[in-house]
């Protein structure tokens, strides 16, 4: 039994690709699992590696060699003719192409066009929303499966990693991003909060969750360049002893550790300072109270889904148009959080506009001394998403069941 499937980023990597292979092998030890990384702007490069180091069965193909497949070549390791292609994130398009030269049934998760409605023969939708936007895209009704977030299980598979056993529970721990405008200029942005809270908290324990997808050369390269002047952030080295890592302050008496297993960490602390984006969700299935910033100090720089992110290249008045859009998005939603969209209420600590490192650490020590808030979002948020777990067991089984009807 053979199944190809599509991944692109850090978010679907790790929270899509990863639950899913995961149950897929526990369900079925002898899938033959091929997985393509398609093009995609917000990639690492550091995909397909942890994919190759959790997954060694799976036959892994980075976006060169995908782009080889795809455009009529027969790179070593593809198969003639697979069971099955799942869409699981990248351009549908790069899904459509593999189904056309690899054949087999056509399966999408959360997302399809019209065009592509015909050919699929499932399509495994998030929630009831969900449901209904691929009804909007032309799927029939009886061709549409609700299974949940797949997110969810790929935070809860990530908070059981082992943690170091220098790592101190209780604190705050800050989650930056992975995208790269996110480790150049939110790295030192973060740097320079946790600096002044820990002039003013010394005991407050304070770790940054770096992704497995950053490389610590551009975690040092971001700490000592300082980020966009206008994020008023103070520049850093990083300290490396061994396998350990820190960020610190010139002297090098005030640093903060630095911890790969971000979710873990964040789960065994009391508080998490991030951004908006799927990591939110993953805190929020995990109760782990959280405060998400929006700067707008330099909104040209924020990644926009869709053609607009790339207005800031446009000579002249690219960067000006760009802000002034990022702007507008961003006043025209009460809510940037997933977890705060779907409760209808603010349970992730929301910041938003031209931003200060040092308002930031004021709000995030405001919020650790509020213990009776993070109690009670704790409880909520957890059980938000608490229907979604399993999401990845049941897509696999129903996948299975009908790859199985196709032998």
């Amino acid at each position: 039994m053979r199944l190809a499937l599509t991944v692109n980023g850090p978010g679907e990597t790790a929270g899509w690709a990863r639950p899913l292979v995961s149950a897929l092998y526990r369900s079925e030890p002898t899938i033959e699992i091929y997985a393509f990384l398609v093009p995609d702007d917000f990639a690492t490069g550091y995909e397909a590696p942890m994919l190759r180091a959790l997954f060694p069965k799976a036959h892994v193909f980075e976006p060169s060699r995908y782009l080889a497949f795809a455009l009529g070549r027969s790179p070593e390791g593809v198969p003639e003719r697979v069971d099955g292609v799942l869409y699981l994130g990248g351009d549908l398009m790069h899904a459509a192409r593999l189904h056309a030269r690899l054949h087999g049934e056509a399966f999408t998760y959360k997302f399809s066009r019209e065009r592509y409605a015909r050919t699929l023969a499932r399509a495994f939708a998030v929630d009831d929303a969900n449901v209904e936007q691929l009804k909007a895209w032309g799927i029939p009704p009886d061709r549409i499966e609700r299974v949940g977030n797949l997110a969810i299980d790929g935070a809860i598979e990530q908070a059981k990693e082992p943690l170091p056993p220098w790592f101190e529970r209780g604190g705050l721990v800050v989650l930056p991003g992975s995208r790269s405008y996110e480790v150049e200029h939110m790295i030192p942005f973060f740097f320079t909060s946790a600096l002044r809270i820990r002039a003013e908290r010394p005991s407050l324990p304070i770790a940054f969750g770096i992704s497995p997808f950053t490389s610590l050369d551009a975690v040092q390269k971001a700490i000592e360049a300082g980020g966009d002047p206008r994020v008023w952030s103070k520049k850093g080295r990083l300290i490396r002893e061994g396998e350990r890592a820190w960020l610190a302050d010139a002297s090098g008496e005030r640093r903060f550790p630095i911890v790969r297993e971000s979710l873990a960490a964040a789960a065994a602390g009391a508080l998490a300072l991030t951004l908006p984006g799927t990591k939110c969700i993953e805190l929020a299935a995990l109760g782990v109270p959280t405060i998400a910033v929006t700067p707008l100090n330099a909104a040209e720089l924020i990644a926009i889904n869709g053609p607009l992110t790339y207005l800031n290249r446009i000579p002249w008045l690219g960067a000006a148009l760009k802000r002034a859009v990022a702007v507008r998005i961003s006043r025209r939603f009460r809510f940037h959080t997933q977890p705060n969209i779907d409760a209808g209420e603010e349970l992730v600590r929301e910041l938003h506009g031209t931003l200060t490192p040092g308002r930031v650490a004021r709000v995030a020590m405001a919020t650790y001394d509020d213990q009776a808030w993070r109690t009670r979002v704790a409880l909520r948020t957890k059980e938000l998403y608490s229907g979604h777990a399993g999401a990845a067991q049941r897509l696999a089984e129903s996948l299975l069941v009908m790859l199985r009807e196709k032998e």
